[in-house]
């Protein structure tokens, strides 16, 4: 259960115990020598470059763009609809406003066709706005990934939407400009992903997510520059 219930930042000290255990993968930290165990993780050193940057930026991108509201939690907070929840409320009269009554999130992956996205001039711009690191989201809670991933058949910027391997196209890019560091910020919980939510419903006795999804999806396959 902790692993669902702990935050961690790899390369950084554990920053809080929330329901969301998140972790901030970034491209230049090798593993093997820490163990899967949270003494073992709070003892990370704070990498040089984050701790001497005074300027860094963190960027969400997927499908919760296109009908740019709220924020990246969109989905989870159009299902559930707080009447006293501002945000909540906005998102559903949003909808209700502009979409027909049965769409679907899952029909914003279409409508992410990112077609001016340019890797070259974000890492241009990143560099020019005197940022000395940029970590992207790779995957956030709606399970969307920004690369090809082998475990997200349909719901990955190959095979909707944009039709490209973002993040490998943005991990060359900053990396061919050599001026800010590039990590990836990658979210292993999913809110609705059907195992989790069966783990959720055992109260996290089983790891069958972790296990069959979560684990496996964190491979390099497919993505180019990882």
């Amino acid at each position: 259960k902790q692993w669902y219930q702990r935050r961690v930042l790899i390369g950084n000290r554990v920053m809080s115990r929330k329901t969301v255990f998140t972790v901030f993968l970034c491209i230049s930290v090798c593993g093997g020598q820490f163990t899967p165990d949270w003494p073992s993780l709070d003892s990370r050193p704070l990498p040089a470059w984050y701790d001497e940057a005074k300027v860094g930026v963190f960027m969400h991108w997927g499908p919760y763009s296109v009908p740019g509201v709220a924020s990246e939690w969109f989905w989870y907070q159009w299902n559930r609809r707080d009447p006293a929840n501002p945000g909540d409320m906005e998102i559903v009269k949003y909808m209700e406003d502009f979409y027909p009554p049965n769409f679907k999130y899952q029909q914003f992956g279409s409508q992410f066709s990112a077609e001016f996205f340019n890797a070259t001039f974000w890492a241009e711009l990143v560099a020019a706005s005197g940022a000395k690191y940029f970590v992207f989201t790779s995957k956030h809670h709606d399970g969307f990934t920004n690369w090809p991933s082998k475990r997200n058949f349909g719901w990955n910027s190959r095979d909707i939407g944009p039709k490209r391997d973002v993040v490998g196209e943005l991990a060359n890019a900053f990396r061919a400009d050599n001026k800010v560091v590039f990590g990836l910020y990658h979210s292993l919980f999913e809110w609705y992903h059907p195992l989790y939510v069966e783990d959720k419903a055992n109260n996290y006795t089983t790891r069958t997510f972790v296990q069959e999804k979560m684990g496996p999806s964190r491979g390099r396959q497919g993505t180019q520059g990882i």
